[in-house]
């Protein structure tokens, strides 16, 4: 009897300490969870607010190319975009988390401002081919067609075929039209946000010396 109880009371004692550990596993998970959920929340936060900014760059580029083509202005604004996006980076880096960041955070932030951006954009274009394009976007494209033929002349393309592919993107709708665009835009963003994080990240504060 005596040694049933000692058994028992062992046996307990070992439950108790087995639960405090995991007790304790759990109070070290559950922060890390909520950590990485929060920085998501918070990356994706100031995401958005730059993916506005971008989106409003491309929106300037857009009208100044159709109100504009002969000026640089609009290629100039678009040629900017990744460095709006790295300078936005670069102050998320340092007002949100301390002057770090990790190359797959800075690349989560790129794409998803990328993201946002085309999104963004994409209204903007649906709403300017369903109701102020009125063909605007189609004479443009053959202007620059008439300009560009000898140069497609050159790589054998014929002049049909250019006309051909002007006349089937004047046959999309808007909504097809706003998908494409939004689409290459998002695969654009997937590929400049590669150099944008390496460039951006830093793993240590500036001028703290490096541990060897």
């Amino acid at each position: 009897m005596c040694f049933y109880l000692q058994f028992c009371r062992q046996k307990l004692i070992v439950n108790y300490q087995l639960s405090i550990v995991i007790c304790e596993i759990i109070c070290v998970i559950l922060p890390m969870n909520m950590t990485i959920s929060q920085a998501l929340i918070q990356l994706k936060a100031f995401a958005r607010q730059d993916g506005a900014i971008v989106a409003l760059t491309w929106t300037a580029s857009f009208a100044l190319t159709l109100l504009s083509s002969q000026t640089p202005y609009g290629s100039l604004l678009a040629i900017a975009t990744p460095f709006i996006i790295g300078w936005r980076l670069i102050k998320f880096r340092n007002y949100a988390l301390d002057g770090i960041i990790s190359f797959r955070r800075a690349l989560a932030y790129s794409w998803y401002t990328f993201f946002y951006a085309a999104v963004l954009f994409a209204v903007v274009q649906y709403l300017y081919f369903k109701f102020l394009d009125h063909g605007v976007l189609i004479q443009l494209m053959n202007e620059t067609a008439q300009i560009l033929i000898p140069i497609y002349k050159a790589q054998g393309l014929q002049e049909t075929e250019i006309q051909n592919a002007i006349a089937m993107f004047g046959s999309l709708t808007p909504i097809q039209l706003a998908f494409m665009f939004m689409m290459q835009n998002i695969f654009i963003g997937l590929v400049l946000s590669l150099p944008i994080a390496a460039v951006c990240m830093r793993k240590t504060h500036y001028g703290s010396p490096k541990i060897k």
